[in-house]
């Protein structure tokens, strides 16, 4: 009987996690780590959902024309961790992102980081992986520790 229990207990378990873990994608899935893109704009809107935050910039054209940039970012509750706060950029805010481009060539990216008109820069907390535009680490010696 206790044998049963636990199978059922393991099993609404690995349901429980399954569904979540097909809707989320890897940064390459979606983002292409060889375009970077920079994005100068006034904040539309910004999305605290989850898996992932989103930002909108309108973007204005040589022409005049305005697109509107979708940013990709982190969770809300790794953004709240990192400091920011959901008035941090409120709508009409004029911010440049950094970031990686969608394979769609929409204009979709995943946003590196915020830059804000006083010069703060806020990472994004998104799923751009570590060292894409970064020097590379020093490389530590190996040592062997004495036991």
């Amino acid at each position: 009987m206790k044998t049963r229990l636990y199978l059922l207990v393991a099993l609404a378990a690995l349901l429980a996690f399954h569904r979540p873990a097909l809707a989320h994608h890897s940064f390459a899935a979606e983002f292409d780590a060889n375009k970077p893109v920079t994005v100068n704009g006034t904040v539309n809107k910004m999305d605290w959902v989850n898996p992932h935050s989103w930002i909108y910039v309108d973007v204005k054209g040589a022409d005049g024309t305005v697109v509107t940039w979708r940013f990709e970012m982190g969770p809300p509750n790794a953004l709240l961790r990192m400091g920011w706060r959901k008035d941090s950029i409120p709508p009409g805010t004029e911010v440049k992102i950094e970031g990686y481009r969608a394979k769609s060539g929409q204009p979709v990216a995943n946003a590196k980081t915020v830059t804000l008109p006083d010069g703060r820069e806020l990472f994004s907390g998104g799923s751009t992986p570590t060292g894409l535009g970064e020097a590379p680490p020093v490389a530590k010696p190996w040592r062997r520790s004495s036991a």
